[in-house]
């Protein structure tokens, strides 16, 4: 048994001040007990906590759902503690599956490599990378032997394994389930022996996996670390989870002008939440915020443009985000064609089919995508909205294409 920890009253204070300020938005805390145990432990050593998290790079595109967790890092950051990002080279070739209903496709290494740059490129955004250490687990995990991998799988049984969510619903189901995603949670977990976390950091949804490397910790002898799990944000349909496969997401990369049109569009009842999780606003400023939208002192529609502006200058600069919002007030507000619309120059048929223009011009993905925005009236040619989709436009020099809210060619021959 651990020998107890004595605080002097000014050591107390720092661990309750780093208590109250890592707890804000998360979920759980699995056991509170250790956790308050490496705090103190940390501030009496001066030694940094290891945060761990764990990036499969299966998908290089970071959205404001992933930023929930970041912002907690940099929070663990700012007290001085230890990152430790974790690139999945290893276990990307597998694919988490997690929230899947079948097996993923393996990754290649090239695949793998590119996405992990991308990610430390993007996460570089919120966290201080030069501070965060960086791992890949195909260190350890290509020097097991096959020895090795049979004494970590005698760790967990099959049973345990199938009170994952989403192994259950596709064993019930008469899915298959491949033998070798059984090993994705063994090797998370043993990432977290290898690197000796103190604390690892995920979404809801990964509960399963962080409870594994404190399992597997106590199988080889080290200390438990504690999982950490925040909420995950609901996607612009105010629904399913934020994903670029729903298309219900805000990407970090996204241009200005889409990001803020995009917050725009989240439903009224989420903007506090997002405000909560995905701003770097303190929560004396949220508070005021939330208070003012229920006793009717700020109109929702007011603070969802701050909530945009927000998001643009947090990723793009302060100038952005104000021309983001002026944009907005030209194009939505005042119903005014925006001044900086870009050109394309046609060198194609004339007439043209609006469907294949549309898809040319690259404003639609598909020809069928291009038909469905017609139909649902998303479609304007010089601010008159198209409704024949058989229509065989005449191009003229000056054209204005519209789809949507937010997409805008003038067009040149």
């Amino acid at each position: 048994m651990e020998k107890e920890i004595t605080l002097t009253a000014e050591q107390q204070t720092e661990v309750e001040r780093q208590l109250a300020y890592l707890q804000r938005g998360v979920v759980e805390i699995i056991p509170e007990a250790d956790f308050r145990r490496k705090i103190e432990k940390s501030v009496v050593t001066g030694k940094p906590l290891k945060i761990k998290l764990g990036m499969d790079p299966s998908a290089p595109d970071v959205h404001l759902g992933h930023t929930v967790v970041l912002h907690k890092l940099r929070q663990f950051q700012e007290l001085g503690h230890e990152i430790q990002m974790l690139i999945g080279d290893f276990t990307g070739r597998i694919g988490d599956p997690t929230g899947k209903s079948e097996t993923r496709k393996q990754l290649t290494d090239e695949e793998v490599k590119k996405n992990a740059e991308t990610y430390v490129e993007q996460y570089g955004k919120i966290l201080d990378m030069d501070k965060a250490k960086l791992y890949y687990n195909s260190a350890w995990l290509k020097e097991l032997t096959f020895e090795d991998v049979i004494k970590l799988a005698g760790n967990m049984t099959v049973a345990r394994m199938l009170e994952r969510d989403d192994f259950e619903k596709r064993y019930k189901s008469g899915q298959p389930i491949s033998i070798h995603e059984f090993f994705y949670p063994l090797m998370q977990g043993y990432d977290s022996v290898a690197m000796e976390s103190d604390i690892e950091v995920g979404g809801t949804d990964q509960k399963f996996n962080l409870l594994m490397g404190r399992h597997l910790q106590e199988a080889y002898g080290k200390d438990k670390q504690v999982a950490l799990t925040l909420p995950l944000i609901e996607g612009l349909d105010g629904e399913r989870k934020m994903s670029k496969s729903l298309g219900n997401y805000i990407g970090i990369d996204e241009a200005p002008n889409e990001m803020f049109g995009k917050a725009m569009s989240i439903p009224d009842e989420l903007m506090v939440k997002y405000y909560k999780l995905a701003t770097d606003l303190s929560m004396e400023e949220i508070e005021e915020l939330e208070r003012g939208i229920k006793d009717g002192s700020v109109h929702p529609r007011d603070a969802k443009m701050r909530l945009g502006a927000t998001f643009v200058e947090m990723y793009h600069g302060k100038a952005a985000a104000d021309e983001a919002v002026d944009y907005f007030k030209t194009v939505f507000q005042k119903r005014a064609l925006p001044s900086d619309i870009p050109q394309a120059q046609w060198t194609g048929d004339n007439p043209v089919w609006i469907v294949d223009l549309l898809v040319e011009l690259k404003l639609l993905s598909s020809k069928g995508e291009a038909r469905r925005m017609i139909q649902n009236g998303g479609v304007k040619i010089n601010e008159e909205k198209v409704t024949d989709v058989q229509l065989q436009l005449q191009v003229e020099d000056g054209q204005v294409i519209q789809v949507g809210k937010r997409k805008f060619v003038k067009l040149s021959l």
